[in-house]
């Protein structure tokens, strides 16, 4: 079973940057062939939506309370996707998962069950 690795996380202050990476566990795994989304959740929370890509690389859609901060990209030479959060607040922080989605459409996923592969999570945590 493929797993997604995720990297990057860590402490930072309010209004700073961090870039998240999410890696398959095995080569074979194309992230374009899938749609690939960052969630996130926080204590007391449910998981929620932050952005995702879809499989072509044309599409690609935000949260709207991360939408101007936050910038999903990928490189499918290092089979890798990237999460680059600026202007970093408080309620930013949680902990940062990968997901991937078998189902291929022109749209981006906003609901956790259409993912079928999930990293194990990084944490996020701004301080003010």
């Amino acid at each position: 079973q493929v797993q997604l690795v995720e990297s990057g996380g860590g402490l930072v202050q309010a209004g700073g940057s961090l870039r998240l990476s999410c890696e398959p566990s095995e080569r074979t795994f194309s992230i374009s062939s899938y749609t690939m989304a960052w969630f996130r959740q926080a204590p007391g929370k449910e998981r929620e939506f932050v952005g995702g890509i879809n499989w072509s690389g044309w599409n690609i859609d935000y949260a709207d309370s991360v939408k101007g901060r936050f910038t999903i990209s990928r490189d499918s030479a290092k089979s890798t996707v990237y999460l680059q959060m600026n202007s970093l607040k408080p309620e930013d922080t949680a902990v940062y998962y990968c997901a991937a989605s078998r189902t291929l459409m022109s749209y981006v996923f906003r609901v956790s069950q259409d993912y079928n592969y999930w990293g194990q999570g990084t944490q996020v945590t701004v301080s003010s």
